[in-house]
Order: C-alpha cells, then structure tokens, then sequence
C-alpha cells in the first residue's frame, strides 16, 4: 500500500487534515453568507476529489494515466455544480457557488496530487477574492446609489 493511502503514514494525515482545513476555511466563507454550499458540503468536495485523484495517482504500471481519474472529477463536479444554479424571478443565481465547489475540487486535487502548499495558499486566494469582490460590489451599489440620490434632489417638485 503506498504511503498516501496508509493511515498509519504522516503523509495520509497530512494530506486528509489539509483537505479538511481548506475546505473548512472556504465552506465557513460560505457558511457566514447563506449560501449552498457550507462548511460540510465544501469539506466533503475537497476531500472526497483529494481521495479520488490520491487512488487514482497509487496505481502503477505502463497503462496507468492518474489524469484520467482528474478528467473524471472534473465532469463529476460539474454536475454537482451545476445541481446549486437556479432560476428565480428571472434572474439566474447559484453560479458563485457551483464556481466555488468548481474550485473546492481544484484545490482535492492539488492535495491529492501533493501539492499541499499551493493548495492552502490558493484557499487563502480564493477566500480573499470572495470577500474582495463583495466589498467592491457593495462599494459599487453605495455609488450607484449616492449618484441616484444627487440626481433626485436636482429636480423640482411642483406642489
């Protein structure tokens, strides 16, 4: 049994708890916010990709291609993504989240393959581009709003 996959192993624990940390640190984001995917959910997708692309990459021989098993992950996350999009009042919601398990998977492969360092510096990227992004969007709707207040208080009512 290889290292990776043997629980008696650091490196399986390793990998296991920084999948664990990753997803957690990405699913309280998610969590805080309400949204679909939460702690659970983004702990379950970066750890179960971590241990897919894990197995996938412990076979050995000439016709083994550990991408396959990547290819595949990525296919089956779309579909899970693609289970948070929804329709509602004409408008079409979900999409940052199916991106985010999107990443959530990225980032069980990382771990998967060993690149443990790239994957929490990449956690921490993806977490601070959420945030980021939301601070300038609601920076954005505070303008719109002031520009419109001005606006209004431009015009003359008649009594």
């Amino acid at each position: 049994m290889l290292e990776v996959l043997d629980p008696n192993s650091p490196t399986f624990w390793l990998r296991l708890g920084t999948a664990i940390l990753a997803g957690g640190i990405i699913g309280l984001e998610r969590q805080l916010r309400g949204k679909a995917a939460g702690i659970r959910t983004s702990i379950l997708i970066c750890l179960g990709t971590e241990l897919f692309v894990s197995l996938g990459s412990s076979f050995q021989g000439e016709r083994v291609d550990p991408t396959r098993v990547l290819a595949q992950v990525v296919t089956g996350i779309g579909f899970l993504g693609g289970g948070v999009i929804l329709a509602r009042e004409g408008a079409v919601v979900g999409v940052t989240s199916a991106a985010v398990i999107w990443v959530l998977a990225a980032l069980g492969s990382l771990i998967g393959f060993g690149h443990l360092a790239a994957a929490i510096i990449l956690t921490l990227i993806t977490v601070a581009l959420l945030l980021g992004v939301e601070l300038l969007e609601s920076m954005f709707r505070r303008l719109r709003q002031g520009a419109h207040e001005r606006e209004m208080s431009k015009i003359e009512l008649e009594d």
